[in-house]
C-alpha cells in the first residue's frame, strides 16, 4: 500500500507522480500482476476528486483540513487540503527594485521593454493556448510553488534561458505565474482609482446605462493597462470556448482572475473592505462580476474604445 501526503502548496501533479512510477515500474511481488496504467488511472481520479471539492461552495466553510482516501488496485492514496483565505493569496506587494516585471508598475515594464504588453504575460499565455488550454482545471489547479518561484525569479531576471524553461515547465505552474504577476501588481490592473466606479457601473440595473459607464471605464484606463487587459481578456474567451474539455467556464475564469485584476492595494481595500475574513463579501461578488461582464461582452477594439468618446463627465 501506498500512502501520499502532499504539503499544502503540492500540485497535483507532484502528488500522482510518484503514484504512476510506483504502478508502473516492476516492484511487485513476484508473480503479481497489476493491470496496466493504473497510475494513470489514479492520477485521473485525485485529480477529478480534488478539482471537485475545490469547487464544492461547502470546502470554503470550514478552515480545518479536509482529509480523503482512494484506492485502486492495492494503491491507497491519502491526501489532506484545506481552504486558503483570498486575503491570504492576494496581497499586493510592490518591489522595491525596479529592475524585474514582479511588484513593478505594468506602465514601467512596457516602456522599458518597449512594448504593449508585458513579455511574461505575451509568453504564460502562448505557452498556455500551446499546450495547457485543455488542461482540466487550468488556471483553478495551482502549480508547485516552487515552480512559480523559479519561474518568478528567471523573469525578474530577464534570464535568456526563459524560453526553454517555459517549455519544460508544468503548465499548472505556467498559469500559476502568469497570476502571480497580476496579483503582485503594486496596484490592480484596472487601477485603485477607478476602482469604486467599476463597482458603481457594475450595480448599474439599466443595460444602456451600464454598458455606457463599463465602456467609458475603460478609456479611461492607463494605455498599458487597458490594453494588457483586452490581450488577456481575448486569452480568457478563448479558455473558455474549450470548456467541454478543461471544465473552466466564462465564470469560473471570473471566479479566478476577478479578484486578481480588481481587488485594491492594501491601502486601498481597508476603505472598501469591511471585513477581510469575509472572502465572499459584497466587493469580492462584484469584483467576479466585473471581470465576467466583459468576459460576455462582444470582441471589444482598443482603437474602437479609442474612437468612440462618449460626451459625459468624465468623474469616475
Amino acid at each position: 500500500m501506498t500512502d501520499v501526503l502532499p504539503q499544502p502548496d503540492c500540485s497535483l501533479k507532484a502528488v500522482c507522480e510518484p503514484l504512476e512510477r510506483c504502478c508502473l515500474d516492476p516492484l511487485e511481488e513476484p508473480g503479481s500482476k497489476r493491470p496496466p496504467n493504473t497510475g494513470a488511472r489514479l492520477w485521473g481520479r485525485v485529480r477529478s476528486k480534488l478539482l471537485r471539492q475545490k469547487l464544492d461552495p461547502q470546502t470554503v466553510e470550514t478552515k480545518n483540513w479536509h482529509t480523503d482516501v482512494i484506492e485502486m488496485n492495492g494503491i491507497k492514496v491519502e491526501f489532506s487540503m484545506k481552504f486558503t483565505s483570498r486575503d491570504m493569496s492576494l496581497k499586493r506587494t510592490p518591489s522595491k527594485k525596479q529592475t524585474g516585471v514582479f511588484g513593478v508598475k505594468i506602465s514601467v515594464v512596457t516602456k522599458r521593454e518597449r512594448s504593449k504588453v508585458p513579455y511574461i504575460v505575451r509568453q504564460c499565455v502562448e505557452e498556455v493556448e500551446k499546450r495547457g488550454i485543455e488542461e482540466v482545471g487550468i488556471y483553478r489547479i495551482s502549480g508547485v510553488a516552487t515552480d512559480i518561484q523559479a519561474l518568478k525569479a528567471v523573469f525578474d531576471a530577464n534570464n535568456k534561458d526563459i524560453l526553454l524553461m517555459l517549455s519544460d515547465m508544468d503548465i499548472n505552474a505556467i498559469a500559476g505565474t502568469l497570476k502571480l504577476y497580476f496579483r503582485e501588481l503594486p496596484e490592480p490592473l484596472l487601477t485603485d482609482r477607478l476602482y469604486p466606479a467599476f463597482m458603481e457601473g457594475i450595480a448599474l440595473s439599466d443595460p444602456a446605462a451600464k454598458e455606457n459607464c463599463m465602456m467609458h471605464l475603460l478609456r479611461s484606463l492607463p494605455d498599458p493597462n487597458l490594453i494588457t487587459f483586452l490581450f488577456l481578456l481575448e486569452h480568457l474567451k478563448r479558455v473558455a470556448e474549450k470548456e467541454p474539455v478543461n471544465k473552466m467556464s466564462l465564470h469560473n475564469l471570473a471566479t479566478v482572475f476577478g479578484p486578481t485584476l480588481l481587488r485594491p492595494s492594501e491601502v486601498e481595500s481597508k476603505a472598501h473592505l469591511t471585513s477581510a475574513a469575509d472572502i465572499w463579501s459584497h466587493d469580492v461578488m462584484a469584483q467576479v462580476q466585473v471581470l465576467l461582464y466583459y468576459l460576455q461582452h462582444p470582441p471589444i477594439s482598443f482603437a474602437e474604445l479609442k474612437r468612440n468618446t462618449l460626451y459625459f463627465s468624465t468623474d469616475v
